[in-house]
């Protein structure tokens, strides 16, 4: 539950990041996205892509916490 919240704002975060970037490199003033459903499916996009890096996060830390706690038992 926490993962995707914080995929959710995280996400929407991006969007506004990857917008600056296109805005800087192309010299534009504005980005129209089309409207709403076009604006949902970037944050969409950004949101699982957020959520998938923060879950293999997770696995990594639980194995390595994992790890450290079978090496000290010994």
């Amino acid at each position: 539950m926490i993962r995707a919240a914080i995929a959710g704002v995280v996400g929407f975060i991006l969007i506004f990041v990857e917008s600056m970037i296109i805005m800087k490199l192309k010299g534009y003033e504005t980005i129209e996205f089309g409207g709403l459903a076009p604006f949902i499916n970037v944050w969409a996009m950004n949101f699982f892509v957020v959520f998938a890096i923060l879950t293999q996060a997770t696995n990594w830390y639980e194995n390595r916490t994992g790890i450290e706690e079978s090496e000290d038992s010994y």
